[in-house]
């Protein structure tokens, strides 16, 4: 077998590699999605400014599973809203969605790419749901769009059920297939390993690999550059790491690592500035915080660290003693 050598150095830009900003998706988890145009409007811009190649507009949830009196609109990226804040997008940035296995009407919700401001899809599964994400996948492409796989929780994955899933994602039309660590539990040495198995894959079909990872162990920039430096090339990036819990890689870190001189750190930096740093001060939380490294260390989902959290506790060893009997 062909010994694995790392792509580019630290000096260099890789063409290939792009960046998503998932800011509005992953940090409505945060506030429930109830971001206002102006914060959409503005970070829609700051992307812009700053190079960045997509920009994901949130979920599209199913109104039947989730109230839209409970739920901001990017928790359902209705078409008209969208439009409010791209326009016609007549910007070189694309622009994304999300579509969970399940979670989504998306025979009902997702149109025809002709009639939408929307480029690609994302459709989010676990292993064992691989079948309906095709099912998707298939939908949305023939729709025209562009479309990815996230297979979230690999982390809990037997090696054969991950190639099983690659290999059916291969000879799927997909045009991007994710490594996700879902609960921040992943080390670079094991980004590593899973990234060439991906990549495996994604030589043998013609695939992108990209890469979506959380801070619970404060590894989510360390794992995305990990990733890269081995041949991934869509690289999933938030505002002030803003998301679900521990949060993800922020844009500050890997706009400043990358040496491609179409990116612009300044945008970001004033993005931050003008909007999260408010956000935070009305009671918006997310990122690293021990509950969340103990589950992340533990390979458990962030929820009972969420939970924690909330009740305002700061008891962590016994927390931790808690963790370790529900495991």
């Amino acid at each position: 077998m062909e010994t694995a050598k790392r792509k580019g150095s630290l000096l260099s830009f890789r063409p290939d590699i792009k960046v998503l900003d998932a800011t509005l998706r992953d940090g409505g988890l945060c506030n429930d999605f109830q971001f206002t145009d102006a914060f959409a409007r503005a970070l829609y811009e700051t992307n812009i400014a700053a190079g960045v190649d997509y920009m994901e507009m949130g979920y599209k949830a199913s109104k039947a599973m989730f109230s839209p009196d409970k739920f901001g609109k990017f928790k359902f990226c209705d078409e008209e809203d969208i439009q409010k804040i791209v326009g016609e997008n007549k910007s070189e940035m694309k622009l994304a969605v999300m579509a969970d296995v399940g979670r989504t009407d998306f025979r009902k919700d997702i149109g025809d790419k002709k009639n939408s401001v929307i480029d690609m899809v994302r459709i989010a599964c676990y292993v064992n749901e691989i079948p309906r994400a095709i099912e998707m996948i298939e939908y949305c492409k023939k729709r025209g769009y562009e479309t990815c796989a996230n297979v979230m929780a690999v982390s809990k994955a037997k090696d054969e059920e991950i190639d099983d899933a690659l290999e059916m994602l291969g000879q799927s039309p997909v045009d991007v297939i994710y490594l996700v660590d879902s609960y921040g539990s992943l080390y670079p040495e094991q980004i590593a390993k899973l990234t060439l198995r991906y990549l495996e894959y994604g030589k043998k079909y013609n695939k992108v690999i990209g890469m979506h990872a959380h801070n619970n162990q404060q590894l989510a920039f360390g794992n995305t550059i990990e990733a890269a430096s081995w041949g991934a090339s869509l690289l999933d990036m938030t505002a002030g790491g803003i998301g679900r819990g521990a949060g993800n890689c922020s844009s500050e870190l890997l706009l400043g690592f990358l040496k491609n001189p179409k990116f612009h750190l300044t945008p970001v930096l004033q993005f931050i500035t003008d909007y999260l740093l408010p956000m935070r001060a009305q009671g918006a939380v997310w990122g690293y915080d021990v509950p969340y490294l103990l589950t992340g260390r533990l390979n458990m989902h962030p929820s009972s660290a969420i939970a924690f959290l909330r009740e305002k506790r700061t008891d962590y060893a016994n927390f931790y003693g808690e963790l370790q009997d529900r495991d």
